[in-house]
């Protein structure tokens, strides 16, 4: 066993518990039984194989078989994989995949199913209390990583309209948008005029 797929027999367990632990996740992996899913990390060689089977999942980085499915994308969008619809993930070109894609979705919500409590995993090792305050900062890490986005976004944008005048405002492109109609439209009708007046 390599090392990498050494790291991955824990997360392998993981999702198999919760899998084992669900109705809805059992079902649909006896119904996804014998499918194969290649996970690849973009622009590097690194692939992870899930290979479906009636009651479980196995996790390898070197098989023959070929994948019913393949996912592409960053190492980022693939960790957040389970939590993102997949139509929205391929929307956004974070994620890209070729093969059924019923059976894409159907694995993703598997992996939704699948995906642990991040703090009930804790709460074996440190306890419950430290459990829920770690996940209280986690979240509130994510809440403030969101805003400080939507901030620096906001900050970006204003610059650029107003600062260094690169990028139009949303005011000064719908006036460009009207004026462009407005001289349509007047060509339109000195075109129309021009033809009267040919045939007169």
């Amino acid at each position: 066993m390599n090392p990498l797929e050494a790291a991955l027999l824990p997360v392998a367990n993981v999702l198999n518990r919760n899998i084992r632990a669900t109705t809805p996740a059992r079902e649909l992996c006896e119904k996804l039984a014998g499918s194969v899913v290649a996970v690849r990390v973009r622009d590097t060689a690194l692939t992870t194989w899930f290979i479906v089977h009636d009651h479980h999942l196995e996790l390898t980085t070197d098989t023959d078989r070929e994948p019913d499915i393949l996912i592409c994308g960053s190492l980022f969008a693939l960790a957040r994989m389970a939590g993102v619809p997949g139509a929205s993930a391929v929307r956004d070109g974070s994620l890209e995949f070729t093969g059924d894609p019923l059976l894409a979705q159907e694995f993703q919500q598997l992996l939704t199913f699948a995906k642990p409590d991040i703090e009930e995993e804790l709460s074996g090792f440190v306890g419950d209390v430290a459990a829920h305050r770690l996940g209280e900062i986690a979240r509130g890490v994510g809440n403030w990583s969101r805003e400080a986005r939507s901030t620096m976004g906001a900050n970006i944008r204003e610059y650029l309209q107003e600062e260094s005048r690169d990028v139009p405002s949303r005011y000064e492109v719908d006036r460009f948008a009207a004026n462009v109609n407005a001289l349509r439209d007047d060509v339109d009708r000195l075109d129309a005029r021009m033809k009267r007046l040919d045939k007169a």
